[in-house]
């Protein structure tokens, strides 16, 4: 201990002035790079006190490797770690006052050790009022994509114009006779009885309106009249009688003509029920009832042009798909046909209940 303090003392004592304030900022310098661990890392003998031991020993041997002329502040030791993005650097200075603490040797983390981290950091979830909670780890499941309104709707848009272009295609080669059209003779009778029937009721109506319109003018003008006749007979002495019994006639006239414009307009009102509402329900189904047809029709005969083709690898999924939606327009093709049959039996019972 004694021969290192008398070699670091006459180190001290042979420096310039040059040499002591490049060695005070290189020490500077090293206490910016590792503020940290500098105390946490100063060894201690077993009575407690710091063991300068190893450190004089260090300074005396680095001494004596040096080449001559280099003083030990310009001295730096540059130590790269096994697999270490970090560098440690050494820088040796005056000896003034205590010893500085050995750095600590840089060590950089395992891989298993960076993913421990990385996974207790997932943990934590810092609010917005910046107190961090730990949340229970387990397994991470994954919602389900949200589906795009515009892909949605691009979709609809698509099946509306494949299926549009099967109905057309349909609808005109039935009309140039050329495809099959599925028919029910009895229910099709049905449908245009109904529609004729519609039109004569139609005119019935429109007629009995009319009827309505000129009786009530006709019932007004009576009325009228009769307080035309009564007036005279107060006036004329003369023609008292005959103008007193032309009075009671016509106010008996325009009463027998309100009671009969009464039954006119709730006939008008039961026909325009039966024929706007009733009837026109019923041919609304009808409507649907033809559309489904036609749709019906329409995939019946991509599916037999497809089962009149070869069956390979690619056209087996299409004979599927086609036999599919076949089976779906065949259902509904059968409901609206019963809903046309239900509707036509109800118009029969209202026809009973309007004769009786």
């Amino acid at each position: 201990m004694s021969d290192c303090s008398n070699d670091t003392t006459t180190l001290v004592t042979s420096k310039p002035a040059t040499e002591e304030v490049k060695s005070n900022s290189e020490e500077s310098t090293m206490a910016q790079e590792s503020p940290k661990n500098s105390a946490a890392e100063i060894p201690v003998t077993s009575n407690g006190e710091a063991d300068d031991a190893h450190e004089h020993g260090f300074n005396r041997d680095l001494k004596r490797s040096l080449p001559a002329g280099l003083g030990l502040s310009e001295t730096q030791i540059t130590s790269h770690g096994f697999e270490s993005t970090k560098e440690g650097v050494i820088e040796a200075g005056a000896f003034q006052g205590s010893p500085a603490p050995p750095l600590p040797s840089v060590m950089s983390p395992s891989r298993v050790a960076a993913s421990r981290l990385a996974q207790q950091g997932s943990d934590l979830i810092v609010p917005a009022g910046g107190q961090r909670t730990h949340t229970k780890s387990g397994p991470v499941i994954l919602a389900d994509e949200t589906k795009n309104p515009a892909m949605e709707k691009l979709e609809l848009v698509r099946k509306w114009s494949l299926n549009t272009y099967k109905c057309t295609r349909q609808i005109i080669s039935e009309k140039l006779g050329r495809g099959s059209r599925t028919v029910d003779l009895e229910l099709e009778a049905q449908i245009d009885i109904l529609r004729d029937n519609k039109k004569k009721y139609e005119n019935i109506l429109k007629l009995a309106q009319t009827l309505s319109t000129q009786l009530f003018q006709m019932v007004h003008t009576q009325r009228q009249l009769g307080d035309a006749f009564a007036d005279l007979s107060l006036k004329s002495l003369e023609l008292h009688e005959e103008f007193g019994y032309n009075a009671d006639t016509q106010k008996l006239l325009a009463k027998n003509g309100e009671t009969l414009l009464g039954a006119i307009n709730f006939f008008i009102a039961s026909v325009n029920t039966l024929v706007n509402k009733t009837i026109e329900d019923t041919l609304m189904t009808v409507k649907q009832y033809e559309s489904a047809r036609i749709e019906y029709d329409a995939y019946r005969t991509d599916l037999e042009e497809l089962n009149l083709g070869p069956r390979d690898a690619n056209t087996l999924p299409k004979i599927e798909q086609s036999q599919h939606l076949f089976q779906a327009h065949k259902e509904k093709y059968d409901k609206m046909r019963n809903d046309v049959s239900i509707k036509l039996k109800f118009l029969e019972e209202n026809k009973k209940l309007f004769h009786t």
